[in-house]
């Protein structure tokens, strides 16, 4: 009746040390972490985590896919995660799928922006265009 467990569906999270690229290290890959990222360095991958934080001088050249980023520095690929955070040194190259997106100003965006949602139930891909010449024909 009385649980001490985590309810069902939840899943159990351990609590990592967080993974530092740091500033004048270039790293070449794809990086899969289940907890938080933080680039200050260069890594050209792709990048999947929990919590991505890109520090002023870092970049990276890949797609990325967090439940959390923030942005200081630079992203030239496509980003994927729930909450998306652009501060006023951000530089973006690439679409940005979101399920919250804030961006200071300053920020700058070549992409674009869509939310998850709208992705994930193909709004975004589906068209239903009718096109017709005005003119109007009785059978």
């Amino acid at each position: 009746m009385f649980s001490k467990g985590k309810a069902e569906g939840e899943r159990k999270r351990k609590v990592l040390a967080p993974t530092i690229i740091s500033e004048g290290l270039t790293g070449t890959g794809n990086l899969d972490s289940d907890g938080e990222v933080q680039v200050d360095g260069l890594i050209q991958g792709d990048i999947k985590c929990l919590r991505l934080s890109i520090g002023q001088n870092g970049k990276i050249v890949g797609a990325v896919q967090a439940e959390r980023v923030l942005i200081r520095g630079c992203i030239d690929g496509q980003i994927r995660a729930q909450e998306v955070t652009l501060t006023r040194t951000a530089q973006v190259k690439g679409d940005i799928h979101h399920e919250t997106l804030s961006i200071e100003p300053g920020a700058k965006i070549d992409g674009h922006c869509r939310r998850l949602n709208a992705v994930d139930d193909g709004e975004a891909t589906n068209l239903n265009l009718v096109v017709s010449d005005g003119k109007t024909t009785v059978p």
